[in-house]
């Protein structure tokens, strides 16, 4: 069995409001984290990123997924609520978001996850990133077609386009599972979190930070302070939000 520390930041940044939104939840076996991004303009965004966060979230508690086929169908219904919630002539006419989610069975020490958009999950295990998420974006797909450089993603100045995101046509909405649960081992970190984050930070400086942290929580403050200096010259900076989840071995009871 696993034991569990798990942090969460949400900063409104230079933006006169907050639009991502996380939570969490636990069962006896499970954990359940839930992150999104809202966009659609006028407070629609933060709207959307509310809703499919607490659907996704009940619908976990409810039924938690046996698999990442199941849980890529839950994001493809939260896609519906977004879109059936839209309200014409108003703040809700065009909302949508995106999201990623992380199941952890901390019993039998697997985990799975599933997203849609450019918000990311990233997975370390002693210190080193083993895997992260590909964003569903206009830059991802022009550096996979070979059009773009590696080094070019963050300051692309189309890089907040989506191929994907809730809120779309059931037709052409894109939602990547990890396919297979993942063994995890004690000592393993994730990180969930939105673009705010990772546009200004490389994935060796997330590595860095994490291993000079003592806990989840000084992880992600650490972090806050790397995004803060970061846009000293940018205002009106995004929304940046994250959810840090540590894993530890749990001796047996006897």
């Amino acid at each position: 069995m696993l034991g569990l520390e798990i942090a969460m930041l949400s900063e409104p940044g230079g933006r006169a409001r907050n639009e991502d939104a996380c939570g969490h939840w636990h069962s006896g076996r499970h954990l359940f984290c839930v992150l999104a991004d809202g966009a659609g303009g006028h407070g629609g965004g933060a709207f959307a990123a509310r809703l499919a966060v607490q659907h996704l979230l009940d619908a976990l508690a409810a039924q938690p997924p046996a698999d990442a086929q199941a849980l890529n169908q839950l994001i493809r219904q939260a896609s519906r609520e977004v879109r059936e919630a839209r309200v014409a002539d108003t703040e809700r006419a065009d909302m949508h978001c995106t999201v990623v989610c992380l199941v952890l069975d901390f019993v039998e020490q697997r985990a799975w996850w599933a997203h849609a958009g450019d918000s990311r999950l990233y997975w370390f295990r002693r210190g080193r990133l083993l895997e992260r998420t590909r964003d569903h974006s206009l830059v991802q797909m022009l550096l996979d077609a070979g059009l773009l450089e590696a080094d070019q993603l963050r300051t692309h100045p189309r890089r907040s386009e989506l191929r994907s995101a809730l809120g779309t046509d059931d037709s052409v909405l894109e939602v990547e599972d990890s396919g297979t649960s993942r063994m995890v081992e004690p000592g393993d970190a994730f990180l969930l979190c939105t673009d705010g984050i990772w546009e200004h930070l490389e994935d060796d400086r997330l590595e860095a930070v994490l291993t000079r942290a003592a806990s989840p929580r000084e992880w992600l403050q650490a972090l806050e302070a790397q995004v803060r200096t970061a846009v000293l010259d940018k205002p009106d900076h995004d929304n940046f939000t994250a959810l840090a989840v540590w894993t530890a071995a749990v001796a047996e009871r006897t």
